[in-house]
């Protein structure tokens, strides 16, 4: 009782000032513990204003340790010889090469919760400056072009939550002028691709969507398409440069997307639109199969201009193959075929080498001139002419193979005869000097690992593994920032820009992720790549109306997989 009593007198005690004048002690322990309070509160403050970024910032470790998680458990899977049926047992999935997938990974993962965090929504990352910018009408390219990276690489929740977006954000209806070409192979084709490894159908309607709206393009005279489109009004137009032509990359490099739109909607009006293109530029076809780069849309005719197989040449060569691929190289898809193997006699005909070190390169030519000049962006031809060298008889692949293989050592010195080891936009060739860079710089282009990756499934020689891991340690070296990635300004000083293009995802980054992965994750039997790297399922070609083209919707990558552009015209 008396100590209850004392308890009480002790509480009431406490709220009298009299109280702390007989003990300072304790007053100094309100005082503190006053202190102690306001800073506590201003502390968190302070912690909610950071809160959003320091979250962003564990929820990207979370991840990170969720990749070692999983391929910690299939490692211990295959030790212990379990689920057989449902792991892929590769015998070129040797240890370096599951270690060297995985960084690749990370590096996607950094790259998205980057663009996540700072550009979400937006065509492309700024990274330095951490912020979004719109550089292809707000269509969130860097988010479309980056789909089946995700989803190739077994990022599921990153993937869903691009999904919803797909769904509910992605407008088509605006009072913007387009590019055709741009938006056919990274929206139109990430969309396809999308689709045809998910069965998700929304991306399928999407797809349709903006199609639909580039439509009128190809309404021209002659079926060239003009290269420049209202997504809103659909009228369209040619740049004011190009004194009123089209160009012919971005005429001729729709075809794999409209066709397999056309399929797999059972529409054949995107078909018809693309084929009549070939079609017309096959009447006047030249014997060397070497086309300027400016086309007449009245007329249907090549206008004098130069040929490469650089910028606003490149990627026409490439669809003639793809397409007869695509449609699995039969009756109906052999005329692109013939038309290619056409192209490459004259591509050919620009080989030269340089002295003394005998680097093979393409010339490009103006008239009857040639010039010593190559693109990196011609870096995609090794990778081309090896997918293409299945289809010759035995003398000719081995010759054509070599080629490629030349070409291809000459696209990695690149790389490795600058500073940072990363390769600049275009290089000048002069008698005695080998090589020197001319354009000097890099916005993280994939076309020479493209053709890493194409020479190495085609061949198995792994020196192709070994020089794209070099690449990409510079890359890493480089380019990589706590923000994000970024290409340079200058490959020799290393100065950085301001960019993540929407390709470093959607074709650098995937190239060299399946550069490290098994043959059979999309393997070229089953898949065609499109010009930004969108694998689409390769459908046998007879009549469009019998065609049967169907999702596996119970499709499944193997569990230890959980996996030319505006930018690549001139520096951003």
């Amino acid at each position: 009782m008396g100590k209850k009593s004392s308890s009480n007198s002790t509480s009431l005690s406490i709220f009298n000032p009299k109280y702390y004048l007989k003990k300072p002690q304790q007053l100094v322990l309100v005082i503190f513990g006053f202190i102690s309070l306001v800073l506590l509160v201003s502390d968190r403050q302070n912690l909610t204003s950071d809160h959003q970024e320091e979250v962003l910032r564990l929820n990207e470790e979370l991840a990170r340790l969720k990749l070692q998680l999983e391929d910690f458990n299939v490692r211990v899977k295959w030790s212990a010889g379990l689920d057989s049926a449902d792991i892929s047992k590769d015998d070129d999935d040797d240890p370096v090469s599951v270690e060297r997938r995985e960084k690749v990974k990370e590096a996607m993962l950094h790259a998205w919760t980057s663009y996540e965090k700072y550009a979400w929504g937006h065509d492309e990352l700024q990274p330095q400056t951490r912020n979004g910018v719109d550089s292809f009408g707000s269509l969130g390219a860097t988010l479309v072009d980056s789909l089946d990276t995700l989803f190739i690489m077994g990022l599921h929740e990153q993937f869903q939550r691009a999904k919803e977006w797909v769904a509910n954000s992605l407008d088509f209806n605006k009072d913007y002028v387009a590019s055709v070409f741009e938006t056919t192979i990274r929206v139109v084709g990430g969309l396809l691709s999308a689709y045809d490894l998910s069965g998700d159908k929304i991306f399928l309607e999407k797809a349709k969507d903006i199609a639909d709206r580039l439509l009128p393009a190809w309404n021209s005279p002659s079926g060239i398409p003009y290269n420049r489109i209202n997504l809103a009004h659909g009228s369209a137009h040619n740049f004011g440069w190009t004194g009123g032509n089209s160009i012919l990359a971005d005429s001729g490099t729709e075809q794999l997307e409209f066709i397999a739109l056309s399929q797999r909607t059972k529409d054949p009006k995107y078909q018809e639109k693309v084929e009549k293109v070939v079609k017309e530029l096959q009447k006047t076809f030249p014997a060397d199969g070497l086309l300027p780069i400016y086309i007449n849309p009245r007329s249907g005719t090549a206008a004098y201009s130069t040929i490469t197989f650089g910028a606003m040449g490149d990627s026409f060569y490439e669809y003639l193959l793809k397409v007869w691929i695509q449609g699995n190289k039969t009756e109906a898809v052999k005329h692109y075929r013939e038309m290619w193997e056409t192209s490459m006699k004259g591509l050919q005909s620009l080989v030269r080498k340089t002295t003394p070190s005998s680097f093979t390169y393409i010339c490009e030519k103006n008239g009857n001139f040639l010039s010593d000049k190559m693109d990196e962006l011609a870096c995609f031809a090794p990778g081309m002419l090896a997918l293409g060298s299945k289809g010759y008889g035995s003398g000719e692949a081995e010759k054509i193979l070599s080629l490629a293989e030349e070409l291809a050592w000459t696209c990695y010195n690149f790389y490795q005869l600058t500073p940072t080891k990363l390769a600049g936009e275009n290089y000048y060739f002069h008698p005695g000097q080998d090589m020197n860079v001319g354009t000097s710089w890099n916005i993280l282009r994939p076309e020479t690992v493209e053709s890493l990756f194409y020479l190495w499934r085609i061949t198995g020689n792994k020196t192709y593994q070994e020089w794209g891991w070099n690449i990409f340690q510079a890359f890493e070296k480089n380019s990589r920032l706590e923000t994000g990635y970024v290409g340079l300004k200058d490959v020799n000083s290393g100065i950085k820009d301001n960019m993540m293009q929407s390709f470093f995802l959607a074709e650098t980054l995937k190239y060299l992720y399946l550069l490290f992965s098994p043959t059979s994750v999309i393997s070229l039997d089953e898949w065609v790549f499109n010009t930004e790297a969108h694998p689409l399922r390769i459908v046998t070609r007879g009549d469009l109306h019998q065609e049967n083209f169907q999702v596996d919707r119970q499709q499944k990558l193997p569990i230890h997989f959980r996996g030319r552009k505006e930018g690549r015209l001139g520096y951003n």
